[in-house]
C-alpha cells in the first residue's frame, strides 16, 4: 500500500509510542516484586510491543524508543507508585488514540489497536494491585481533617493573637496532638469495621498525611515575625498541597480533578475564613492584646 509522507509520518509517531510504551512496562514490570503486578505489566508490554509490529509492517522502518519519557516514568514510579505512573501515562496517549481513529479509513488496523488499547490494557491496569491504593482513604482522612481544622485554627489564633511564634507554637501543639488523636482513630475505626485494611498500617497513613500537613502549615509561623504574612503562606500552602493530592488522587481514581479540587479548597479556605473573623470577635470582646 502507498502513503503519502503524512500518514508515514504518523504511523512513526505511533511506532515511536508504542516502543516507547513496551520499554516503560517492561522495566516496570522487571523492578516489580509482586507476582501479579508483574505478569501484568509484563502483558502489557506485549501489547505494546504487538501495537509497534504492526506499525512496523506499514512504515517498514525501525523506530527508536523515546529514552527520556522512559526514564521520566520509572522515576514516577518509584515517587508515587506504579498505578500512578502507568495511568498519568494512559490519559497523555488519548490524543495518539484519537489519530488511530482519523487514519482508520486508511489503515483499517487502526481501529482494532484503538480498540486494543482502550479495553484491553485498561483492564489490565486495573489488575494491578498496590498496597498504597488501599489506604488513600485513610491519607484523604489525614490529609482533609488537619487542611480543615489547622488553617481555621491558624486563622483564628493569628487574629486573637497576632503573634507569629506564638501562633505556630500553638498550632504545632494542636496539630501534633490532633495526629496522634486522627491516627488512634483511625486504627479504631478500621478495626471495628473489620476492613481489609490492615489497621495499625492503615493509622501509620492518616497519622503522616496529618504531620505532613501540620509541617507545611506551621513552618511560615515558625520562619517569619509577620503573622498576616505567615498565614497567607500557609493558605497558599495548603492550596498546593490540595492541588498535588488532588491530582494524584484523580489520576489513580479516574475522578474529576477540577471537582474535587474546588471542593476541598472551598472547604479549607471557608472554615479558615470563618475562624479568623471568630478570632477578629474574640481579640475585640475579650479585649487580648499579645
Amino acid at each position: 500500500m502507498a502513503l503519502d509522507e503524512k500518514i508515514l509520518a504518523r504511523i512513526r509517531q505511533f511506532q515511536k509510542n508504542e516502543i516507547t510504551e513496551y520499554h516503560i512496562y517492561n522495566e516496570l514490570a522487571e523492578l516489580e516484586s509482586d507476582a501479579n503486578n508483574r505478569r501484568v505489566l509484563a502483558d502489557i508490554a506485549k501489547d505494546e510491543l504487538r501495537h509497534y509490529g504492526i506499525w512496523k509492517g506499514f512504515s517498514n522502518a525501525e523506530v527508536q524508543p523515546d529514552r527520556f519519557k522512559v526514564w521520566r516514568y520509572l522515576l514516577i514510579a518509584r515517587f508515587f507508585g506504579v498505578t500512578f505512573a502507568v495511568k498519568l501515562m494512559e490519559s497523555g496517549e488519548e490524543g495518539a488514540q484519537e489519530n488511530y481513529g482519523e487514519i482508520a479509513a486508511v489503515i483499517p488496523e487502526a481501529e482494532a489497536i484503538k480498540v486494543d488499547e482502550n479495553q484491553h490494557e485498561n483492564e489490565l491496569i486495573a489488575m494491578i494491585d498496590e498496597e498504597r491504593l488501599k489506604y488513600i482513604g485513610s491519607v484523604v482522612l489525614g490529609l482533609n481533617d488537619a487542611l480543615v481544622e489547622l488553617t481555621g485554627t491558624l486563622a483564628g489564633l493569628t487574629f486573637a493573637l497576632q503573634n507569629a511564634r506564638l501562633v505556630g507554637v500553638a498550632g504545632l501543639i494542636t496539630g501534633i496532638a490532633a495526629s496522634l488523636s486522627m491516627a488512634a482513630s483511625e486504627y479504631l475505626s478500621t478495626k471495628a469495621e473489620g476492613q481489609e485494611k490492615d489497621p495499625l498500617r492503615a493509622s501509620f497513613y492518616t497519622g503522616v498525611a496529618y504531620v505532613l500537613a501540620v509541617v507545611v502549615l506551621i513552618l511560615p509561623f515558625l520562619l517569619l515575625a509577620n503573622p498576616f504574612l505567615a498565614l497567607a503562606i500557609a493558605l497558599a500552602g495548603a492550596i498546593m498541597v490540595i492541588f498535588v493530592f488532588t491530582f494524584y488522587f484523580a489520576v489513580v481514581r479516574g475522578v474529576s480533578f477540577r471537582k474535587r479540587f474546588l471542593e476541598m479548597v472551598g472547604v479549607s479556605l471557608g472554615v479558615a475564613g470563618l475562624s479568623f473573623l471568630i478570632g477578629l470577635l474574640v481579640r475585640l470582646f475579650l479585649g487580648i492584646d499579645v
